[in-house]
């Protein structure tokens, strides 16, 4: 168990499916300290009959981090929470936002906001085994129904079962007809809901998601709302979380650069690949690498150093190095680049 005092969630980046796994969450810790950082959704019956340390071993400098968990059964979630509190995770979280069918047949995500009761019993069988915060995820609605009572109801049912913490993704649900993807950008965003949501329940603990890319926009929502969520953002762009220690946490130590953080990325890659690479677990360097290829986004050469580690034949090799030789082409293409402008200036 995490010993440390626990920062608050002001900031946090969402739990993504396929993409916020153990090596993506390192990669994450090397740009923020304070961050809170999500597991992806972890099913119970990933838990009940799969490989436990695949889902839920984690790195220990990942701290603060929460094991998100999807299902509707309390004694299936209770031994979940159960094993998330034993592997030392700091939150475990439910899922009640997730639309797409592959949850929906399995009675969990999005469509647990049309039963609150059942979500209140399985936050209180949760609670009944682990003593760390058992916190909730969810939509403002699901299909036609999204109404902020709709919401409000719905939150109120489960706080009265013990939750204080709700993370507010400001979109509906809709179950049929949209992709997960189009769930994320179609639906309107209703920030209001949440902000009026802290107003009515000002006990609770509102985090809000969805759509927030910038400085200025986290900086308002904490105007009415107790912390934020970012998802895409954090990882297409996520160099833009250096700043979020000292701007959110009042925490000056030094900032990594982009390349010291290639190079803090070298060993535990390589240690990745020694313990897991051989063992038949199937771990490939372009495992870890996908998850860095934003890490130069908004620089000149950015493309350049994308395609090196794009490369497939050189990911083949399995040398971490290949971080390293990205981030010098780009250099060199950034060299070239002002060279010719130099030269045209002079012309």
């Amino acid at each position: 168990m995490n010993t440390k005092a626990l920062p608050p969630r002001r900031v946090s980046v969402a739990p993504m499916l396929d993409w916020t796994d153990r090596h993506c969450r390192q990669f994450h810790r090397h740009i923020t300290r304070n961050t809170w950082l999500y597991t992806e959704m972890v099913t119970t019956g990933s838990l009940l009959h799969g490989d436990l340390q695949r889902h839920l071993e984690f790195n220990p400098d990942e701290h603060p981090v929460a094991l998100q968990l999807g299902g509707s059964d309390t004694a299936e979630l209770a031994h979940a929470a159960k094993l998330g509190t034993e592997w030392g995770y700091d939150e475990i979280n439910l899922n009640c936002g997730c639309p797409s069918e592959r949850v929906q047949k399995g009675a969990f995500g999005a469509c647990l906001m049309a039963e609150p009761q059942l979500v209140a019993d399985c936050v209180k069988a949760m609670k009944d085994v682990t003593s760390i915060d058992v916190t909730v995820k969810h939509r403002i609605g699901i299909n036609d129904v999204d109404s902020y009572d709709f919401m409000r109801d719905f939150v109120g049912t489960i706080a009265d079962a013990g939750c204080k913490t709700f993370i507010v993704h400001a979109r509906t649900a809709i179950l049929k007809g949209l992709s997960p993807r189009e769930n994320r950008e179609i639906p309107p965003l209703k920030y209001d809901y949440a902000y009026r949501l802290k107003r009515e329940f000002p006990q609770l603990e509102i985090i809000i998601n969805g759509g927030i890319k910038t400085l200025e926009e986290m900086d308002a929502h904490l105007q009415h709302v107790d912390g934020v969520m970012i998802g895409r953002e954090a990882y297409h762009n996520p160099y833009f979380m250096a700043s979020f220690d000292q701007h959110f946490f009042g925490d000056n130590r030094p900032v990594k650069t982009r390349q010291e953080i290639l190079e803090c990325m070298i060993p535990y890659i390589r240690q990745q690949l020694h313990l897991y690479g051989n063992e038949g677990k199937g771990l490939r360097l372009n495992t870890v690498v996908r998850h860095m290829l934003g890490l130069m986004m908004g620089l000149v050469g950015a493309r350049a150093f994308r395609q090196i580690l794009s490369d497939s034949k050189k990911l083949a090799g399995g040398n971490p190095e290949i971080l390293l030789e990205a981030a010098k082409h780009m250099q060199s293409i950034t060299a070239y680049d002002r060279s010719r402008e130099e030269q045209a200036v002079s012309a």
